[in-house]
């Protein structure tokens, strides 16, 4: 199934639905709703209001009649969780570490951003202009996990399993036993390149392994088109691939951006990641590499590290 399938609402498994948004590309998030009897579960809201209404308003023919009374926050970034208020009293369920994650970009950080005047603000709106931040208020998590937790929805058992810090500092899976279907948030993007915000690499290739070894056939993605283990594994191979390289390069004594130029040569000319959308992302990758291996390493700030992502963008 592609995502780029004009229609956006999916029902991927036996009441269990996704919810695919354009090509998966930055801020094009996918979400899903898992359907038991008489409720029904939401996994992720979208990046702004009008987003996330709308999926809201195509979900309606399910939800009127199994309305929707918990949300899963699987990680902090904002086009995971920016849509939340329009939830109203709903419950808001995520880890601990996702909770207190989603304190530190606040909507109105990025509608800053967004608005900036001179280069900053033209490079942010290259990657979040076509999103409308302006007076969102971030609704917070109503009940944290850590670890794992099993939820009851109308009778239909939901796992939830936290596998942070890889993407983010708290990311959480959301596995549908009775229809071997599997949520993955940003711990899989499918036709776009992974990015480490937080790390290390090897938790993540750890929660890849782990999925392998599960019982699942459908897997939706927190980007990109719906896949299976396939796809699981081919995100695990460049994760492997850039956490090896870096770590050779780093042990070398190469510098994290001359280490970034290096491998991102490297993976243009492999058939099996030279194709991947958003690119540039191996500049933060390699960044937490090294961070991660030398503690007294200092990650560039956000600007910056937007901005070598531009940069190798348009170096193609």
């Amino acid at each position: 199934m592609s995502s780029t399938d004009s229609k956006e609402l999916h029902e991927v498994a036996d009441g269990c639905h996704a919810y695919l948004q354009s090509d998966g590309s930055w801020g094009w998030s996918n979400a899903g709703l898992i359907v038991g009897d008489g409720v029904s579960l939401l996994v992720d809201t979208l990046f702004d209001l009008k987003l996330t209404q709308k999926m809201l308003d195509s979900m309606r023919p399910i939800t009127l009649a199994s309305p929707i009374a918990q949300v899963v926050n699987t990680h902090a970034n904002g086009d995971h969780c920016y849509g939340n208020i329009l939830l109203d009293d709903t419950e808001i369920i995520a880890s601990t570490a996702t909770a207190h994650e989603m304190t530190e970009v606040p909507p109105a950080l990025l509608a800053g951003l967004n608005s900036a005047p001179g280069e900053v603000g033209d490079m942010f709106r290259s990657f979040f202009g076509a999103f409308d931040f302006d007076g969102i208020e971030l609704r917070l998590p109503d009940r944290t996990f850590d670890g794992r937790i099993d939820l009851d929805v109308g009778g239909r058992a939901v796992e939830l399993i936290e596998v942070g810090p890889a993407h983010t500092t708290g990311d959480t899976l959301a596995y549908v036993p009775d229809a071997r279907t599997i949520y993955t948030g940003d711990i899989l993007f499918i036709g776009g390149t992974p990015i480490v915000w937080a790390g290390p690499l090897s938790n993540w290739v750890a929660a890849c392994d782990l999925m392998l070894g599960m019982d699942v056939d459908v897997v939706v993605p927190g980007h990109g088109a719906i896949t299976d283990k396939d796809g699981v594994a081919s995100v695990r191979d460049y994760l492997s691939f850039v956490d090896d390289a870096a770590g050779r390069l780093q042990a070398s004594g190469v510098d994290a951006w001359e280490a970034t130029r290096e491998i991102a040569a490297e993976i243009k000319a492999r058939p099996d990641f030279g194709s991947l959308g958003e690119f540039g992302r191996i500049a933060v990758n390699v960044d937490t590499v090294y961070r991660h291996l030398d503690p007294t390493y200092s990650s560039p700030n956000v600007v910056e590290q937007f901005r070598r992502m531009a940069l190798l963008e348009s170096a193609g």
